[in-house]
């Protein structure tokens, strides 16, 4: 493979894709919050207003795998820093704008640079660090960052609508955007792909691409009009036909976007399943959480926002950890169905929260819980997800995993709208609940299920004294891994277990 990434600073390669990720994440949590300050500014009715937020996922949702896969063909570095500057500008024109209109563009805008972003920035993080103890280390760190960004969007949203006003949400993204962009063109070596010059799947590209948009949409508008509505089952049939094409163009295809091989790496399709779940639940949480305590316990937006600190402190010391050490110990498997345990405790909890609730007594001990949960299970799917991936298709695992994050998180969003919407008051909100904790523990069974509990890295014959290596159940039989130490080698041999 031609390429020369390696040679960026470790440390600063960390640091902006972990900055990068906490900018992408933060901005499908931060106008939550404002909503009710834009439709008094804008004149925005009740029906438009969503489309605040919707804009932003539903691109994100539908790109996340075109932008991966540009990361692998036309470089990660280039992608990446294209995606920062459509993620700037548009943040820019957000901020500016004076209609609906404008605002839902700029929206849809940012989620596009967005999706160029994530995935560039898991999979420069992951070509540069050693798959093994120093990758799920720097995962760890990721992971951390990616879990908390959530919560901590609310925070700033409060604080920031409560404060300067509600343009500073999408302004605070403009100064950070171009100092990440300088940074980038500093401390990353441009790198070239290994098929840059090869052909791109475009029909393929169109159909997966087309496939998501719809379904997200789908997935958010059948919260609003209805299940059972024509609109909505139009929309879900249009989905499934092109995903269905997709399918069938990939396997038709000479340079398909997804390669069959990387679908028959259990752990990484494992981990997709898992994002799902856990982005599922966690997303879900942080919707129906701030909403209840607006809405039923009379919380300010900055209130509310600074009760999700004790989410957010949990979620970075529990990430870290499990990067660090817990990986090593006791595998992907144990740590996911353990997090997504403890997430589905943490809402059973609120499942009979009271209209006078105390935050101590009684919502802080779901927060922290699903702090520890998001901490355990964030870097562990991430982790999954690039095990035994090779450097030329890290853009691709990326891409599917942050599409399952957004895709799943989607889902569970409009679960839970759609149960609010149909039983009104606490009633409503305790019963939502009840379908965030059903996510957790079937992400908990799921987990359980589908990684293989007995993956385990065998050690490669030598036909000539070259470094000692182990061997993993790769896209196209078995890809030799270095391994410069035994702790590391009993690190990786659990991963999956």
């Amino acid at each position: 493979m031609a390429t020369n990434v390696r040679t960026s600073p470790k440390s600063m390669v960390l640091a902006l894709a972990c900055a990068a990720q906490f900018m992408v994440v933060l901005d499908v949590a931060i106008v939550n919050v404002a909503l009710p300050s834009i439709q008094r500014d804008l004149g925005v009715s009740q029906s438009t207003l969503q489309w605040v937020v919707i804009a932003y996922g539903l691109m994100l949702g539908g790109f996340l795998l075109f932008g991966g896969r540009m990361a692998d063909l036309l470089g990660r570095r280039r992608i990446f820093l294209t995606g920062l500057v459509l993620f700037s500008a548009a943040s820019l024109l957000a901020g500016v704008a004076e209609s609906a209109g404008l605002l839902i563009g700029a929206r849809a805008f940012q989620g596009f640079g967005a999706a160029l972003v994530a995935p560039a920035a898991l999979s420069i993080l992951a070509v540069n660090f050693t798959e093994g103890h120093e990758r799920n280390r720097a995962l760890g760190i990721f992971g951390a960052v990616g879990g908390t960004s959530a919560s901590v969007g609310v925070i700033a949203s409060g604080l920031l609508t409560d404060g300067p006003g509600w343009r500073w949400v999408f302004f605070i993204n403009i100064p950070v955007g171009a100092l990440l962009i300088a940074l980038s063109l500093l401390f990353l070596v441009a790198d070239r792909a290994e098929r840059g010059t090869g052909r791109f799947d475009v029909a393929g590209a169109a159909a997966v691409t087309g496939g998501l948009l719809l379904l997200v949409y789908a997935l958010n508008r059948g919260a609003d009009y209805g299940w059972t509505s024509a609109s909505t089952l139009l929309l879900f049939g249009a989905a499934v036909l092109m995903l269905a094409a997709f399918v069938r163009i990939e396997a038709r295809s000479r340079s398909p976007l997804v390669p069959a091989a990387a679908l028959k790496n259990r752990t990484l399709v494992a981990a997709n399943l898992s994002a799902f779940f856990t982005f599922s639940a966690f997303f879900s949480f942080i919707f129906l959480g701030s909403l209840l305590m607006q809405q039923v316990l009379d919380y300010s937006p900055t209130k509310t926002g600074m009760s999700w600190l004790a989410t957010s402190v949990t979620a970075f010391m529990a990430s870290g950890l499990t990067g660090a050490r817990l990986v090593a110990k006791f595998g992907v498997r144990r740590l996911l169905v353990t997090g997504l345990s403890l997430l589905a405790i943490g809402v059973l909890w609120l499942t009979r929260v009271p209209a006078d609730a105390s935050y101590v007594s009684d919502l802080l001990p779901a927060f922290l819980l699903a702090g520890v949960a998001i901490g355990l299970c964030a870097p562990s799917v991430q982790i999954g997800a690039l095990s035994g991936v090779s450097d030329s298709e890290t853009g691709l695992a990326s891409g599917l995993v942050e599409t399952m994050r957004e895709v799943g998180g989607a889902a569970g969003v409009a679960a839970v709208s759609t149960v609010l919407v149909s039983q009104a008051g606490l009633n409503g909100f305790q019963n939502a609940f009840v379908v965030i904790c059903i996510a957790g523990a079937l992400g908990a069974l799921t987990a359980t299920v589908a990684f293989d509990r007995r993956a385990r890295l065998a050690d490669q014959p030598e036909p000539d004294p070259e470094p000692v290596t182990d061997v993993w159940p790769g896209d196209e039989g078995l890809v030799p891994i270095p391994v410069p130490a035994e702790e590391e080698v009993r690190g990786r041999q659990q991963i999956t277990d």
